[in-house]
């Protein structure tokens, strides 16, 4: 039998400067026995952890500077950046860009050549950092193999109960089929590795991105009947209990099993990067995403997850009981754990310009972009502006020469806009959100590039604050220095977020006002209750009975909800849009400090071409191991 040393946790090599093989085949020098490792449950436990530091926090995995918003909602002024990179359309760059959560954050600039200092000291950096999605996956999926093998197949776990036994074949079955969502996501269809793999062997592509999911699926039904619905309620839960948030449940495999089906039965994967519409689902795939989601929504009816309410939203985002905490939300489903207080930090402060949160300089926001804003965060009436304008569905609220006033309440809760009081008891002038923009030289002192102290501030005329803590109704500032206090989370999954994909697809499958076999609630019912939380009215009857339309309105509910948690690229990607004008064009909202004219501007026009632009490209080298393994189109 093979003999493992303990540096198996960490299977060696680095994605795009080896192959897939270099990960998923590996052989270890001997110290431990298989026998050793997969023995007991505190063991094989200790061999399973490392699956959870393998799962990519996308907001707080880059060296120093959080770049996540890589859809058409946010905009970082500095094109060399990954969102830059991909919105010049240069994706080569985006698998090799040390800065983004897609890589391992290593390449043959630091520390390959030479002997300089400071090249060694970038590298030892870089390599103790998580790995990204790419290679994290692979080697997640290949320590989910090696636990099935070694303890379904083998039965080496001799010294545990079938409990325990259970609950680690559950978290296994889970990681195999999310590490390879978590690639697919942003790949396409990749090979579905169900083994561990030796010697030589061939992954070729599948044909479609509908045979992985299935495969992915029948991983995720076996992790729903052997996840606990609370590891607290368990024996072997209880040395670790009250700090088992962060760990799989029955609750988190259904989530994840609809959420691999909904996207699976999505119009970009559904045509199969030969066609799209946007309107064209899997209709098949939904229902059974239907079923999957209605498994959570049953847990939250019995008490397991609960709605955040408008009063205590923040406690889903940023606001804890105790400081560092994390939030205590009862949406929470799964995030990624670890990371630190500066990481945790950046990530939070990423909206805001730097004039208001810190007196260092030199590194940029992430400017919230006009055109998303505009296009979702929609009226008080629950209109989106579009339809307000129309006049189609009753007095319209929209005023150009005012377009801060009478939006949804969401609009103030997650962003500061010009004239907001940031600390109403900081002497500083600056304690007032100065965003108007006239002219390069004429500008308020949160708005655009600052020479005078270096401080990169904001390009767009708006800040985001989803994250950023507000207490007694001041923000963090450098007059009021709380953010310690706290620690900001981006959820892989929370309640919300199923609520708004179990609408989406049970529209699909069965239309706005059905209710399916297997849960009590509509489409539209499920969208109304966000709505009813935000204090806006149900969607326009009108809009409901149009099927198009109602999709329409159900994206622009998610976009609104999930704002600035990096869903969107995924979501306008697999929506089919992503190519279309008005998913291309990033804004930016001037006007003068009187405010008395308003005026778009256009920071870039991304380059998005189908299907080139809707999946990252692999290395060349990867495609050239075997027959097989093919390129994604335009690549």
């Amino acid at each position: 039998m093979k003999n493992y040393t303990k540096k198996i946790l960490i299977i060696l090599g680095l994605v795009f400067s080896f192959s897939c093989e270099d990960y998923l085949d590996v052989t270890p020098d001997a110290l431990i026995t298989e026998e050793d490792v997969f023995s007991t449950f505190k063991n094989t436990q200790g061999f399973v952890e490392e699956m959870y530091a393998l799962v990519v926090s996308y907001e707080q995995q880059a060296h120093t500077f959080q770049d996540f918003l890589l859809g058409d909602d946010g905009f970082v002024d500095r094109p060399t950046k990954a969102s830059g990179d991909i919105d010049a359309g240069r994706f080569n760059d985006v698998i090799r860009d040390n800065f983004v959560y897609l890589n391992n954050h290593y390449n043959a600039t630091y520390g390959s050549t030479g002997n300089n200092s400071a090249n060694v000291e970038n590298q030892n950096n870089f390599n103790k950092q998580r790995p990204g999605v790419y290679d994290g996956s692979l080697r997640g999926i290949r320590k989910a193999n090696l636990v099935i093998k070694n303890v379904e197949e083998l039965d080496l776990m001799v010294n545990a109960t079938q409990a325990e036994k259970d609950v680690i074949l559950g978290q296994a079955y889970f990681f195999r089929a999310f590490f390879h969502n978590e690639i697919m996501k942003f790949w396409g269809r990749y090979p579905y590795i169900d083994k561990v793999l030796v010697d030589d062997f061939a992954l070729q592509r599948p044909e479609t991105y509908r045979e992985v999911a299935l495969q992915a699926n029948e991983d995720y039904k076996k992790a729903v009947e052997l996840l606990p619905v609370d590891w607290d309620n368990e024996p072997y839960g209880q040395l670790t209990r009250g700090e088992n948030m962060g760990r799989l449940t029955k609750g988190t495999a259904y989530a994840f099993q609809g959420k691999n089906l909904l996207l699976a039965a999505s119009p970009l994967m559904k045509g199969n990067n030969v066609s799209i519409n946007t309107y064209d689902y899997d209709t098949e795939l939904c229902e059974m995403a239907v079923e999957a989601f209605s498994g959570v929504l049953k847990l939250a009816d019995q008490g397991r997850y609960r709605l955040a309410t408008w009063d205590n939203y923040d406690e889903v985002f940023w606001k804890s009981s105790a400081p560092g905490a994390w939030p205590g939300s009862t949406e929470f489903i799964f995030a990624a754990t670890g990371g630190s207080q500066g990481q945790a930090t950046r990530f939070m402060t990423s909206g805001v310009s730097r004039a208001i949160h810190t007196n260092s300089a030199g590194y940029e926001v992430i400017s919230p972009t006009h055109n998303f804003i505009h296009n979702n965060f929609g009226m008080s009436n629950g209109l989106s502006i579009e339809d307000d304008l129309s006049g189609n569905y009753g007095p319209t609220l929209f005023d150009p020469t005012k377009p801060f006033e009478n939006r949804d309440p969401r609009f103030y809760k997650w962003h500061i806009i010009d004239g907001d009081v940031i600390d109403p008891g900081a002497a500083d002038p600056h304690k007032t959100a100065q965003l108007w923009f006239e002219s390069s030289t004429v500008k308020g002192a949160h708005r655009s590039n600052n020479a005078e102290n270096i401080k990169i501030l904001n390009n767009t005329g708006y800040m985001w604050t989803k994250f950023y803590p507000k207490v007694d109704g001041k923000y963090h500032t450098v007059w009021n220095p709380i953010i310690s206090q706290y620690v900001g989370v981006r959820m892989h999954m929370r309640l919300t977020d199923v609520y708004l994909m179990y609408a989406e697809a049970l529209h699909v499958s069965k239309g706005a006002s059905v209710t399916p076999p297997s849960y009590s609630l509509t489409a539209e019912g499920a969208i109304n209750l966000l709505r009813t939380r935000a204090g806006i009215p149900n969607v326009n009857a009108s809009i409901v009975a149009d099927n198009n339309k109602f999709m329409d309105e159900l994206r622009r509910e998610r976009a609104v909800e999930l704002s600035y948690e990096a869903h969107r690229w995924v979501d306008i990607r697999r929506w089919g849009l992503a190519h279309l004008d008005k998913y291309k064009r990033k804004l930016a909202l001037n006007f003068p400090e009187n405010r008395s004219s308003f005026t778009e501007s256009l920071l870039i026009e991304r380059i998005c071409e189908f299907p080139k632009h809707y999946w990252l490209p692999f290395p060349v080298e990867q495609t050239r191991i075997y027959p097989g393994f093919t390129q994604n189109p335009g690549w």
